[in-house]
């Protein structure tokens, strides 16, 4: 069973390292872009069990020298270590136009599309060193508790302030409408009731209005989480749509199901155009939302060639 993953897919709050270390083969192209970035070396994978499918990309031959860039991706692998990945077969080409299937391409003509191929054995931690490191990133993750920071914008900052005013005049009307009542009442009671009464009376307000603070505190609190979730869901709906037209793509056949993928491709672009600025993952968003524009034009593409090739 082959799982695809694309460069750049990933939460910037999870911590990469692990998630390669894992077997995500997202991780994994992260890491290998960032380090080889310098090279002008951009890559992509397909695991396929236990063997991880690699392909390097440049736009001349000379920054995909073989005696080069092998021990490089070698010695990347092995400090990452990913698990249940015992293999990595390192497949050459000058740099084209994105293609989803492009393993298929490659094993169906790889003379004519690859500069070479090499495959490497990748060394497998030992147990116990996966255990001890197991156990270390599970207190680690008992002891902290992941925190979500955002900042406001100016537009947001407005509206809060403009909640905050309308609780407070809710609440200060209230406590006003409360001293009145308490006011009449006083004046309006017999003069021959005894003062221990009064002052029961006077007791007897002050739990209505902690009540309603504490309510006020939690309608706040609701309103402020409401405005902090609005663009996480977009940019979960965003990775959620990407992913449906990913797996989607491997078993597309008709012009109409690559029509389908291209509409969420473009679903997902446009949410990740709707996560605000002052999000933490604002720049992430814009990067995936091109990688999503050119997947649907990809997608389209597709369906065109699906189209002509039908009688």
């Amino acid at each position: 069973m082959r799982t695809i993953a694309y460069p750049k897919m990933l939460d910037p709050r999870e911590n990469v390292a692990k998630q390669a270390r894992s077997g995500s083969v997202a991780a994994i192209i992260q890491l290998l872009n960032e380090k080889l970035s310098a090279t002008g070396v951009r890559t992509r994978a397909v695991r396929e069990n236990d063997l991880l499918q690699l392909l390097c990309e440049a736009e001349k031959a000379d920054n995909l020298e073989k005696s080069i860039l092998v021990p490089q991706i070698q010695e990347i692998l092995a400090s990452i270590s990913p698990r249940n990945i015992r293999r990595a077969k390192i497949n050459s080409r000058i740099i084209q136009e994105q293609q989803l299937l492009w393993v298929e391409e490659i094993n169906r003509d790889p003379e004519s599309q690859l500069l070479w191929v090499e495959e490497i054995k990748l060394p497998q931690r030992h147990f116990w060193d996966q255990l001890v490191e197991n156990l270390s990133e599970h207190k680690i993750s008992v002891g902290k508790q992941p925190t979500l920071k955002s900042s406001l914008t100016p537009v947001e900052r407005s509206r809060q302030q403009l909640r905050r005013g309308i609780i407070v005049g809710a609440l200060f009307s209230l406590s006003l409408s409360l001293v009145g009542w308490g006011l009449y009442y006083s004046l309006s009671r017999p003069a021959n009731q005894t003062t221990v009464k009064k002052s029961d009376s006077s007791v007897a307000t002050l739990p209505s209005l902690s009540s309603v603070n504490q309510k006020a505190n939690t309608t706040k609190a609701v309103v402020q989480q409401t405005s902090v979730s609005l663009s996480t869901d977009s940019f979960s709906t965003a990775v959620k749509l990407a992913e449906q037209a990913v797996a989607a793509g491997q078993v597309a056949e008709t012009p109409a199901q690559w029509l389908e993928i291209a509409a969420n491709w473009q679903k997902a672009s446009d949410y990740m155009s709707n996560v605000p600025a002052n999000d933490d993952r604002y720049q992430l968003a814009q990067n995936r939302k091109e990688l999503y524009r050119q997947s649907s034009e990809i997608a389209l593409k597709e369906a065109q060639k699906k189209r002509s090739a039908q009688p």
